[in-house]
């Protein structure tokens, strides 16, 4: 099994929520999933902060932005 590598994954998380599964990239993934979202690491950084983590938002700033913000 692969040991998860939290404070490496913590360097690259943009997430600005506080929250408990921060460098917890599968425990996140799987929140986020539950609830219909994406998680912050796939919005840019001034998308991220509004907290709207809809899957519509983040298709529309992919069509807008393309994959590299």
């Amino acid at each position: 099994m692969v040991e998860c590598k939290i404070n490496e994954n913590k360097t690259r998380c943009n997430c600005s929520y506080p929250c408990e599964k921060k460098g917890m990239c599968c425990e996140c993934l799987v929140y986020h999933k539950s609830r219909g979202e994406m998680p912050a690491c796939f919005f840019p950084d001034d998308i991220e902060k509004t907290y709207d983590r809809s899957i519509e938002n983040f298709i529309r700033v992919y069509q807008e932005r393309g994959e590299c913000w």
